[in-house]
This record gives structure tokens, sequence and C-alpha cells, in this order.
């Protein structure tokens, strides 16, 4: 079974336009709960994002976004495969990708929604070789 990305993405997205203040965007995250923004045109295309890190370096509330904001956007088709989306963020060393249609906003989707994946599945270690079993099938030393 293959996870698309619309089916783990938010897509009650808090967004942010370039104009904004430091001081309304810790508003937003405060009130939404998130650790990430993105910062999007009047056309709903994303023009950077801003995430609490970001914030926590600025010293003045009255700062405009378009400031801080990170520039370089990194974005998901929501038709994509989840795997494709984690390969990006752990190539990039992200949290948050962006998720779009027709280069407009739909979505977010954090390392932690992929977590859903593997939540409630437990993995176990193949048990390891015994002592008696470690010589069977091998050629001892002195065959060689």
């Amino acid at each position: 079974m293959t996870v698309k990305v619309h089916e783990l993405m938010t897509s009650d997205v808090t967004t942010a336009q370039p104009h904004q203040t430091v001081a309304q965007i810790k508003g937003k995250m405060t009130k939404h709960s998130v650790s990430s923004v993105p910062v999007v045109s009047s056309d709903n295309t994303p023009v950077g994002v801003v995430s609490a890190s970001d914030i926590l370096t600025v010293e003045k509330d009255g700062t405009l976004i378009s400031n801080i904001m990170t520039e370089k956007v990194y974005t998901i088709p929501e038709y994509e495969d989840v795997s494709v989306a984690a390969r990006v963020m752990r190539n990039h060393n992200i949290h948050h990708l962006i998720v779009t249609q027709e280069q407009k906003v739909v979505g977010i989707i954090s390392s932690f929604d992929l977590l859903k994946l593997v939540e409630g599945h437990r993995y176990v270690m193949k048990n390891p070789p015994t002592s008696k079993s470690k010589g069977i099938g091998k050629r001892s030393k002195t065959e060689l």
C-alpha cells in the first residue's frame, strides 16, 4: 500500500504574509500550536517559511517576517508518495514541507506526521546466531 502526502498532511494551514511582523506570527504560532508557518504571496504561492527557531533569534517584535524568513522553500505535490517527502526532509535536514496543488499552498507535512506511519508498529530484531549455529553451513578455517 502506498500512502500519499495528502493522507498525512495538515490541510488547515496557518500562513503568514511577508508584511506581517514577528509579534503577529508569534501570536499565530501560539494560538494554533505550530512551529513552522509558510509565508505566502497574495495569490497563495509559497515565498518563504518561518520557524519558531527563526523567531527566537529576533529581538524586535516589529521586525517584518520578510526580513527573517527562509526564502528557500521546499514543496511537495499533494499526490506524491510520503517516501518522497521523507527523503526530501532527510536530504535537506528539514522538518516541514509545504504541500502544494498547482503551486498553491494546500497543506503542510512534518516529520512528526511521517512518524504516524510507524507508530504502533513494533520492529523486532532478528535473533542473533547462537554459538551452535555459527559454524553450520560455512567452511571451517582448516578447510581453506
